[in-house]
């Protein structure tokens, strides 16, 4: 996935760095160039150094072939124009962070726009909102839209398969694997293996929630 994010402040190098990680491409754009000179120094992506509500800077980053347009600055109406030229410009998915209450009928007029506020403004939530937009939705806790599960698993259908492969699906999410010897939950990757009677940690969206067991434990 091709991500272009707009703002090099702490969420958007943070954004930056987990995406990259997880082996994602991507440019961030940042119109200080003190800034540019740090953040350079810090990912071995591309850095640009420009302003994103300029047409000519999101063409230079590539905008069309974009899969996600992340505006993360501290200032909504540059969000809000970025968005909108993005859109323009051809970015499949636009997210924007809005900082003032005030502005939200605006932000939320244009439908193609996700929104985040500051409650829900983390690197770790925004990565799923971009990757996995469905499952993100259950990391927002006062939305109450979530249960998080411990299961046993026993389906020889999933038994062999990673991690990686079982949340491509939209209604649950894996996060973690209980170590039965240790008596403690460890992360799990996109490469980890799903064996015969894990106890998977997995957060499910509430209408899931007999679907998944029944994936599970069947």
């Amino acid at each position: 996935m091709y991500v272009i994010i707009m703002g090099g402040g702490r969420l958007g190098l943070k954004l930056a760095k987990e995406l990259i990680f997880d082996g994602h491409d991507l440019t961030l754009i940042e119109k200080d160039e003190t800034k540019c000179n740090f953040l350079s120094s810090e990912i071995d992506e591309l850095v640009l150094c420009g302003n994103a509500t300029d047409a000519i800077t999101l063409k230079n980053a590539e905008i069309s072939v974009a899969d996600a347009f992340v505006a993360a600055t501290g200032n909504d109406e540059t969000n809000l124009l970025a968005a909108l030229m993005a859109k323009k410009l051809g970015a499949k998915k636009i997210i924007a962070r809005l900082n003032e209450p005030q502005h939200e009928p605006i932000f939320v007029s244009n439908d193609f726009i996700t929104v985040v506020v500051p409650e829900t403004i983390e690197a770790g939530y925004l990565e799923k909102l971009v990757l996995k937009p469905k499952v993100a939705d259950l990391f927002i806790v006062d939305h109450g839209n979530g249960e998080l599960l411990e299961l046993e698993v026993n389906n020889s259908k999933i038994i062999g398969k990673t991690v990686g492969e079982l949340n491509s699906q939209d209604d649950f999410y894996i996060c973690g694997i209980y170590d039965k010897k240790k008596s403690e939950v460890n992360i799990v990757n996109d490469s980890t293996l799903i064996t015969k009677n894990c106890r998977l940690i997995v957060l499910t969206k509430k209408e899931a929630v007999g679907n998944v067991l029944k994936l599970f434990t069947n």
